[in-house]
């Protein structure tokens, strides 16, 4: 029973938030300050979802997060299927596997602030400020190292038998990598780049600092619900719902391959 109830509170704990972010969104802009609040409101209306259609942009920031998300996603994980590949079936010499694999952990480390003022220098000279291609490259390589970690473990587990079979045929390395190893680890590739994707969706340091109005995402327009009055919780809660979404509906899309990405390789004891 303890344990039973434990897990109720925790849920109600972590559901709450989402539940309050959804009454907000179809609550009447005078019944949000009543005291007390009300945790259901008196007269439900869709009014908040079309005024925000109204004032600003909404499809406009929805495609710059999607061609933002979608983009740096997929470069990441091209490029990190290369060097997880190359990280689990190749020897280095004068840097080892070891020490290259620290040192992509360490990029997850890195705090994207220091490298802000940086960043914005070089896509001011490169005159990419204001535009979705510097945000997915700069997501892209910041989001690179969790990938080649996850990805070079899949391919480790791997027989190798398998590719060296390919080899008496005739195949070359990279023949054995795309049609051998590559559709192996497929499930756990469409696993990483939802999580990938994920981060990238959830982006907002670089994209408050190099977008100002073509090329603002989805969290940027949640945190600019900001009045002169005041914060505008209603068009808060509605930018929250719309803005999870489609990375809801993806996740519920591709749920059979992110079990089979994330299980792959697990041993039963």
């Amino acid at each position: 029973i303890l344990i039973y109830t434990a897990f109720v509170v925790f849920a109600v704990f972590v559901a709450f938030p989402f539940y309050y972010i959804a009454i907000s969104s179809i609550t009447p802009r005078n019944e949000l300050f009543t005291i007390p609040p009300s945790y259901f409101p008196a007269n439900p209306t869709f009014d908040n979802y079309k005024n925000m259609v109204e004032s600003v942009p909404f499809l406009t920031y929805l495609r710059n997060s999607l061609v933002f998300a979608i983009g740096s996603a997929l470069i990441s994980v091209i490029a990190s299927a290369l060097a997880a590949y190359a990280l689990a079936r190749f020897r280095f010499r004068r840097m080892s596997n070891g020490s290259l694999t620290t040192w992509f952990l360490s990029q997850r480390i890195l705090p994207p602030v220091v490298v802000v003022i940086p960043f914005f220098l070089i896509m001011r000279e490169l005159k990419l400020l204001d535009n979705v291609l510097a945000l997915i490259l700069l997501n892209a390589t910041f989001t690179l190292a969790f990938p080649v970690i996850i990805l070079s473990q899949m391919f480790r587990e791997l027989p190798r038998e398998l590719e060296e079979a390919a080899y008496v045929d005739g195949a070359s390395v990279f023949d054995a990598f795309t049609k051998v190893a590559l559709p192996l680890v497929m499930p756990g590739l469409v696993a990483t780049w939802i999580i990938c994707m994920a981060f990238s969706w959830n982006e907002f340091l670089f994209a408050l600092s190099l977008t100002t109005n073509n090329a603002i995402p989805m969290p940027v327009i949640i945190a600019g619900a900001e009045h002169t009055r005041g914060v505008q919780f209603w068009f808060v809660g509605v930018r929250v719902l719309l803005t999870m979404l489609p990375p809801t509906i993806l996740a519920l899309l591709a749920q059979r391959y992110i079990i089979r990405g994330l299980t792959l390789g697990a041993v039963k004891g």
